[in-house]
């Protein structure tokens, strides 16, 4: 089969039988014209699967599972606190000028939920978030501006000093090469040292298979009868009219728009049950399956996706903690280190560090903060190690000023209520 049968149309397609001998590209099919899906999708990066569903990212986000797995680690890295920390003092670093960056905006048309949401995305779904980093001229410590740059356009390079170097290509100007000084790269588990893992590749079978059920699915919804029954006629019918019954019966009795209609038949032809069968079952099993399999290759608990059926109560708090220390903290860690490695200069790198803030996804109840912080108090005898401002900061409630006149209980916490 030539390059240009693949643009033909069913009318020129070669017999059957000698498109099954023409080799591993036969079950490609033949595309109507170049504006034909099949064709873009056969042409494009997307992986090709088994189950002979090409997965790119754009389809793989319109499966569900797959879309909560991605927007809840990306949105839950965009929405926590991320700042630069003072390792002497372990105050918050506010008058080093990456600060505002980190914590706010990144640059001038994006806040700091935005960018970070937009690279975790590209992250998982790519296997590499990039962001060019512009430095103010001469003082390499400031940085004006980080700005994202599509992975699509981006190429790494390990070059012959085993330094690394990235290549932009945009598809609307000439390529430009940075150093690794000036490319904020966060990237997960990685083969080579360089280039990330796409997860949505790494899941690729998985949601191949959720797409083919769903569109199996809708094919029945589109097509398919749902009086479960089959037709039996008396004798052998002739061309004619079998196509003349095969035709009514598509016509008024198939799709979801004909479901509940009432079969009527002619020349002795009757209806009769088939009852249900085991791929019914099956069909259901293997949905469930593939959004447990693509929760499995994210590292999202199964509840997250609200596919559970069990109730949650109490052990929310728990499924939370688990899902931030090992769920999460991995992703937390690439962002501290990538920031430290690209952001941080010089005797920086060892005065500051970035640190995500995970506390208000890691919080107990009310009653298990309450007991917590009167221990950390002093409350029931024990040794007291937390102030009340911090406290206070911990719950983010505003400072107070210490009241007036009011007995100081130990650790600078007041004795008496002061309310």
């Amino acid at each position: 089969m030539g390059i240009m049968d693949l643009f033909r149309g069913r009318a020129a397609a070669k017999p059957a039988e000698e498109g099954r001998r023409a080799g591993p590209r036969a079950d490609v099919g033949q595309f109507i014209s170049l504006d034909d899906e099949r064709l873009r999708e056969f042409l494009c990066l997307g992986t090709m699967t088994p189950s002979g569903v090409s997965v790119t990212t754009e389809k793989a986000m319109k499966v569900p599972a797959v879309h909560r797995s991605v927007s809840l680690i990306s949105q839950t890295v965009g929405m926590l606190p991320l700042h630069l920390i003072d390792n002497g003092t372990k105050e918050k670093a506010k008058d080093h000028p990456l600060f505002p960056l980190l914590h706010r905006e990144p640059n001038n048309f994006q806040s700091a939920f935005d960018f970070r949401t937009l690279l975790q995305h590209w992250a998982l779904t790519e296997g590499d978030g990039y962001a060019l980093v512009v430095r103010r001229p001469n003082d390499p410590r400031t940085i004006l501006r980080m700005i994202p740059l599509n992975p699509a356009h981006v190429k790494p390079k390990q070059n012959d000093d085993w330094s690394v170097g990235y290549r932009y290509t945009p598809s609307d100007r000439g390529a430009r090469d940075f150093d690794a000084s000036e490319i904020l790269h966060i990237r997960g588990m990685t083969r080579d040292g360089i280039r990330g893992i796409s997860l949505v590749k790494q899941a690729a079978d998985a949601i191949a298979l959720a797409i083919s059920a769903d569109l199996a699915i809708g094919r029945l919804f589109k097509n398919g009868t749902f009086s479960n029954i089959y037709l039996s006629a008396p004798e052998t019918m002739s061309d004619e009219a079998f196509e003349r019954l095969r035709n009514d019966f598509d016509t008024w009795y198939s799709g979801a728009d004909n479901a509940g209609r009432t079969p009527l038949f002619e020349d002795g032809v009757e209806p009769k049950s088939i009852g249900a069968n085991a791929k019914d079952s099956q069909s259901n099993e293997t949905r469930a399956r593939q959004v447990e399999e693509i929760a499995r290759i994210f590292g999202v608990p199964r509840p997250l996706l609200m596919i559970d059926e069990t109730s949650w109560g109490s052990g929310i708090d728990v499924l939370g903690q688990f899902f931030v220390r090992y769920g999460l903290n991995p992703w937390f860690e690439a962002w501290q280190q990538a920031i430290s490695r690209t952001l941080l200069v010089g005797d920086d790198k060892e005065q500051f560090a970035a640190k995500f803030n995970p506390g208000a996804l890691l919080r107990g109840s009310m009653q298990q903060q309450g007991e917590f912080f009167a221990k950390a108090l002093g409350a029931g005898g024990h040794q007291p190690w937390m102030h009340w401002d911090e406290v206070r900061d911990a719950l983010d409630l505003p400072v107070r000023e210490k009241p007036q006149n009011t007995m100081m209980g130990h650790n600078g916490g007041p004795a008496l209520n002061d309310n």
